[in-house]
């Protein structure tokens, strides 16, 4: 009988003090490839798409740097995802600083191959517009999916500066390009101001499941999630979480700030929710350290992107 292979594990506090050591995602080994892995990180260091403050492809490398502080099991949940699955940090995608287009056609490559070795990947970014590329290859795997897209933003202009490709069109593009399940959309704290007044009705016209964030104020989101859930069923679904969907209050650090965000506990809730689904990737994006304060949106972004591992099919709970 061939032995199972060991399953990696974050490095403890014990083993070496939450200052030290090498800071990858979690403290978990770096491995040169997805192969052989069940789930992995990986960064993309990319902001050439942002419109307003730059600065998001710093954002992996201080979302590693502040998860130093999580532990390998979910004290709320009970999720054991490193007794469960082999998971490790592949490293950053080597982006061109210095062309957006061939920035995209390095993270649809990138992807690609993650995929072809039947891993899933947490993506740590950099600006939303990388989640087009990601959604590319996971639809020659999967097929169109589904998506719950957590954010202050629609992110479905046509252009933005003339351009088709930016942080503020990949939904639209995704649309498009058919990679989406429009019906099973969802589309959860959008909310600000906008250039017309039915900014958001693009959206529904698709067919997506619109929840402006005053849906959502000073109540639990764990029934709009479940309601979310049981209308995707069985379907491939991908989560995007741009940080800016959490009020600024809890998370400082990002390119495109709007007020009267969602909370830090209804972001949990959310993809807490999402357990049982099948859950073919996820990202956590637009993490802008320079206008962070003490860490607290990368500290956030390390959580989101954990519990997202958490919640991914196979995951044993305790």
């Amino acid at each position: 009988m061939q032995a199972q292979p060991t399953l990696n594990q974050p490095l403890g506090g014990n083993a070496m003090p939450r200052s030290g050591g090498i800071a990858t995602m979690m403290r978990l080994p770096h491995a040169p490839s997805a192969e052989g892995l069940d789930a992995c990180f990986v960064g993309i260091p990319f902001d050439l798409g942002t419109s307003n403050r730059t600065g998001a492809r710093f954002g992996p490398r201080h979302v590693r740097a502040e998860s130093v502080l999580l532990r390998p099991y979910n004290m709320a949940t009970r999720a054991a995802p490193f007794d469960s699955l082999q998971v490790a940090d592949i490293g950053d995608i080597a982006i061109n600083s210095y062309n957006l287009h061939d920035s995209i056609r390095r993270i649809e490559e990138a992807y690609d191959e993650i995929l072809a070795h039947g891993c899933t990947p947490i993506s740590l970014g950099g600006d939303h517009t990388v989640t087009l590329p990601i959604l590319r290859a996971i639809a020659k795997k999967h097929g169109p999916v589904a998506l719950v897209h957590v954010d202050a933003h629609a992110d479905v202009n046509d252009t933005m500066f003339g351009e088709k490709i930016a942080h503020g069109t990949p939904f639209r593009r995704a649309v498009e390009e058919g990679l989406l399940q429009c019906d099973y959309v969802a589309q959860i704290g959008l909310r600000g101001t906008g250039y017309e007044a039915d900014d958001f009705d693009w959206c529904r016209r698709q067919g997506f499941r619109v929840v402006q964030v005053e849906e959502c104020w000073n109540k639990s989101l764990a029934p709009l999630i479940q309601e979310i859930a049981r209308r995707i069923g069985d379907r491939p679904v991908y989560l995007s979480f741009d940080v800016d969907g959490i009020d600024p209050a809890y998370a400082p650090g990002t390119g495109t700030p709007e007020v009267g965000g969602l909370t830090v506990a209804q972001g949990l809730e959310i993809i807490r929710g999402m357990r049982g689904l099948n859950i073919v990737g996820a990202d956590v994006v637009e993490v802008a350290p320079a206008y962070d304060n003490a860490g607290l949106t990368s500290l956030l972004a390390a959580n989101l992107a954990f519990e997202a591992l958490c919640v991914l099919p196979g995951v044993a709970y305790r």
